[in-house]
């Protein structure tokens, strides 16, 4: 199957929260519970370097995004990694794709150091993050409770060589 990548649209709401919606149900994508309004989204990650790729029935299966880490001045340059695919765009390298694209258009943006946090059992994730330049700087034990269990993360970052 070939999928396309394009910039993220507002009309893209509905399907990006769908697709986040199943990461929440996976248990291994992220600690929120619930879904937010598309509003409260779009509000917490930056206008900039947001990519959905649609399968070739123009459907979006895919998203990546990126967050701020801190709303202070001297972290302007530091994001969060956000990419998540649909259960039925698992496996079959898509991930890497769109965290390629999103190394690239950070650079042009002028990010400097791009960050994730993955839980451990996330292997797939932790393997593609390594491969793109990715490093290990941590790992955070128990720092969040998921349905009353502890969770570890895998704090990984990426440094610019060119920002």
């Amino acid at each position: 199957m070939s999928y396309e990548l394009r910039d993220m649209q507002p009309e893209d709401g509905v399907a990006v929260l769908k697709i986040f919606e199943e990461g929440i149900a996976g248990g291994n994508a992220t600690f929120d519970k619930e879904i937010p309004t598309w509003e409260y989204w779009d509000k917490n990650h930056f206008k900039v370097c947001r990519f959905v790729a649609e399968d070739e029935n123009n459907n979006v299966v895919a998203w990546a995004a990126l967050k701020p880490i801190s709303n202070r001045d001297c972290f302007s340059g530091v994001a969060e990694v956000s990419i998540y695919l649909a259960n039925s765009a698992q496996g079959k390298g898509l991930g890497k794709v769109l965290l390629q694209k999103l190394i690239i258009e950070s650079e042009e943006k002028g990010f400097w150091m791009l960050q994730s946090g993955i839980f451990p059992e996330n292997i797939a994730s932790i393997k593609i993050h390594e491969k793109l330049g990715f490093r290990t700087v941590g790992y955070r034990e128990k720092i969040g409770q998921m349905n009353g269990v502890w969770r570890d993360i895998i704090l990984m970052e990426r440094r610019s060589k060119t920002v």
